[in-house]
């Protein structure tokens, strides 16, 4: 029983020891306005670092992994086709297949998929 407790007194100090450490040697002890600010050349920046973030980006970057996942989970239907009832399996896939042409079809109506603008 002796060792069981410091065994955990070993392992909950020693973790604790050495982050109080890495805690105290990595605080900055001078705040320089050089080298808080974003490094251009060796020059002050002539614009702001931070440029206004595309949401259209956005909205292509999740549609995309939206498709990616549907394909993953398509693939798998061949493989269980050869061992499941035929008829249960058409449903099944044809109930997903029509969500999907459903969500693209809503997308379409709402506008995300329009490159142009």
């Amino acid at each position: 029983m002796m060792n069981l407790i410091t065994s955990f007194l070993i392992t909950i100090t020693l973790p604790m020891l050495i982050m109080l450490i890495a805690l105290t040697l990595s605080k900055k002890m001078i705040n320089d306005r050089e080298k808080s600010s974003p490094f251009e050349c060796g020059f002050d920046p002539k614009s702001s670092a931070r440029m206004p973030f595309s949401i259209r980006f956005f909205l292509i970057a999740v549609i995309f992994l939206i498709f990616d996942v549907e394909i993953v989970l398509i693939m798998p239907t061949i493989i269980i086709m050869k061992s499941s009832n035929l008829m249960v399996w058409m449903m099944s896939i044809s109930f997903f297949i029509m969500i999907l042409i459903l969500g693209l079809y809503h997308e379409w109506n709402q506008g995300a998929l329009q490159w142009e603008n």
